[in-house]
This record gives C-alpha cells, sequence and structure tokens, in this order.
C-alpha cells in the first residue's frame, strides 16, 4: 500500500502543480482563454463549493496512475525518462486524447481550449510517470 498512496499523492502534486503553470501559460499567451474560463453557463465560479474537487482531481487520478504503475513498472523498459516518458505518454493516448476529442464533440468549448487542456494533460501525465518511476522504479 506504500507503494501506492506515497507516490500516488507525491504524483498528484506534480500534476497539480504543472497543470496550473500550463494553464498560467496559455492565459498568459492568448488571454480570451480567461474569457472562456469565466462563463457561468460553462463553468462553475471559483466560489460554488464543489470547486474544491477540481483540486481533488489530481490527488484521485495520481493514486490511479500509482495502482497502474506498480502494476506495469516490470514491463517498460530503459532509464528512468524513458520509462516516465512511455508510461505518460500511454496513459495520455489511452485516456487524454479519446476525453478531449468527447469534450470538444459534447460542450461548446473552444478549440484553443480543448488543446490547452491536451497539452496540459501530456505534461501533466509524464510530471506523473517521472515521479512514479522515481519514487516506486
Amino acid at each position: 500500500m506504500k507503494k501506492i498512496i506515497v507516490p500516488g499523492l507525491v504524483a498528484g502534486i506534480a500534476m497539480l502543480v504543472v497543470g496550473m503553470i500550463i494553464s498560467k501559460l496559455f492565459n498568459l499567451a492568448v488571454p480570451t482563454l480567461m474569457a472562456e474560463y469565466q462563463n457561468p453557463a460553462l463553468f462553475r465560479t471559483r466560489l460554488d463549493p464543489q470547486m474544491l474537487l477540481f483540486f481533488a482531481w489530481p490527488f484521485v487520478l495520481g493514486l490511479a496512475l500509482a495502482l497502474v504503475w506498480n502494476k506495469v513498472k516490470g514491463v517498460i523498459p530503459g532509464r528512468l525518462l524513458t520509462r516516465a516518458t512511455q508510461f505518460g505518454l500511454g496513459y495520455w493516448i489511452v485516456a487524454s486524447i479519446p476525453g478531449m476529442l468527447i469534450t470538444y464533440a459534447s460542450f461548446p468549448v473552444s478549440p484553443l481550449m480543448v488543446t490547452s487542456w491536451t497539452v496540459g494533460g501530456f505534461f501533466q501525465a509524464i510530471a506523473a510517470g517521472a515521479v512514479l518511476a522515481k519514487i516506486n522504479g
């Protein structure tokens, strides 16, 4: 259990930090993106208590990825960075790409917003893979 909880929570911290950085970079590069986030017809306000769940998401995902990493780490060859990248890329392809496709198809969000989430998800997945490979190699 120690090989799941601690690495999973640290991976959650890494994904939260990376996600916040990528989001800030996209908002600085494309200021109109922030207006889309502030649309109450699409998103809850920051004051809504349910928005706290937004900050729980990386930790739930981190724990899930730690569980998967613990099962597959023996079949991913290479050094730390290679293993981290392969794991993160695999997760990103399987979950993020289809998830973003269905998000774009189902919700009135811009292609730029979906692109920012997809790019952010890629870097978050690599960060999680790096943490998991380092802590629970």
